[in-house]
């Protein structure tokens, strides 16, 4: 079942590594770059086999041997990509055309990271993407021993399954990023919104601005998943997914709220009872979302994500959450003021990406409601 939060988790650039290894062999001479060389190689090998995995969605439609279920959605996701397409002005190519039964829960694990009493990311530099605030491994174990070293110098640190990831269109030459049998079973509403995202990176992306892209992202999928749901979605799909947006809306409150509560905390530097006042607003946090869990009367299945991700929930998980929706509403008044055209809307925030970083990002934050910055 999906995450909490945009589709369905922070999810990860694996392929980061892929554009770094040309630049790592010339390098392959030093000890010191052992470590780096064997997580690249663990990124290229792991991409290949996935790659390698996939087959056309007609090929797999034509087949005998299949559940009905999987067939039905496998056609859903043909109408959806064309959708992408001729509704929401999403590239028309390769990628999600395909379907590649995967075998196993995540099509990678993530690693973040952040310090005691900050809600800042550690970060992880590559040649293309900039740097960015998660690591991505294709197998479970490598991404906890990341895990451990990261634990080791003090850091908060979490590992979790992602369903997917965006290549941003590089390798659609070999056949573009494939469906996976990760998220194909989702409800309608969370399958589609997930496909629009992971095309709206391949349309504007802003090399390590990991918060540029994802709320981007997330803004594309919100808009472009409403749309889907009023012209193309049955009544029980649109049904079940408005009953899903208003949890995952009151738990972004929820986390939000707790976010800015740690950032006062922590902004007390010289406080001697610091890890008093966290401890009681993660306690405080706890007890809010058993209220909030019980007041929904969902299904253990529904909250099963939300459930995962609060008993683990520490600086890292709540930082990595927040790229992911800090400056939607901004992106959400940039397609309102371009009359709600998805290519104008493109080209505006194709215009933002080529401006430093620090210029982007006020000029998002004087678009959000009342002009605040919500809590980082």
């Amino acid at each position: 079942m999906p995450q909490p939060f945009a589709p369905r988790s922070f999810r990860t650039r694996p392929w980061a590594a892929l554009s770094a290894l040309t630049a790592s062999l010339a390098l392959a001479g030093c000890a010191s770059q052992g470590n780096a060389l064997g997580y690249y190689w663990q990124s290229v090998r792991g991409h290949v086999q996935l790659m390698r995995s996939a087959e056309p969605l007609e090929d797999w439609i034509a087949r005998t041997d299949i559940p009905l279920p999987l067939r039905e959605r496998l056609q859903l996701a043909q109408r959806a990509r064309a959708f992408a397409v001729a509704e929401l002005g999403l590239p028309d190519n390769p990628s999600y055309r395909r379907y590649a039964d995967l075998k196993r829960p995540a099509a990678v694990w993530n690693v973040v990271a952040a310090p005691p009493y900050s809600l800042t990311l550690h970060t992880w530099c590559f040649p293309v993407t900039g740097c960015i605030g998660y690591r991505g491994y294709f197998d479970e174990a490598d991404a906890k021993a990341e895990a451990g070293r990261l634990a080791q110098e003090g850091l908060e640190v979490e590992v979790y399954g992602v369903p997917a990831y965006s290549t941003l269109g590089y390798m659609n030459w070999a056949g573009g990023d494939p469906l996976l049998s990760t998220f194909i079973g989702w409800p309608e509403g969370e399958f589609v919104r997930l496909l629009f995202h992971e095309l709206a990176h391949q349309v504007v992306y802003a090399k390590g601005d990991t918060l540029f892209n994802e709320s981007f992202a997330t803004a594309v999928e919100r808009l472009g998943s409403a749309r889907w749901l009023a012209q193309q979605a049955t009544p029980q799909a649109s049904t079940a997914f408005v009953a899903s947006e208003a949890r995952r809306r009151e738990f972004r409150a929820l986390t939000q709220a707790t976010r800015e509560r740690l950032a006062r905390i922590y902004a007390q530097s010289d406080a001697p009872d610091r890890q008093a006042q966290k401890a009681a607003a993660m306690q405080f946090f706890r007890a809010d979302y058993a209220a909030l869990r019980e007041r929904w009367q969902a299904t253990p299945a529904q909250t099963a994500g939300y459930d995962r991700w609060v008993a683990s929930a520490n600086n890292a998980s709540f930082a990595a959450q927040a790229a992911y929706n800090e400056f939607v509403p901004a992106f959400e008044a940039i397609f309102e003021r371009e009359g709600r055209d998805w290519h104008r809307f493109y080209d505006a925030v194709r215009v933002l990406s080529e401006q430093p970083q620090a210029q982007r990002h006020e000029a998002l934050r004087q678009l959000l409601p009342n002009q605040e910055t919500p809590g980082a």
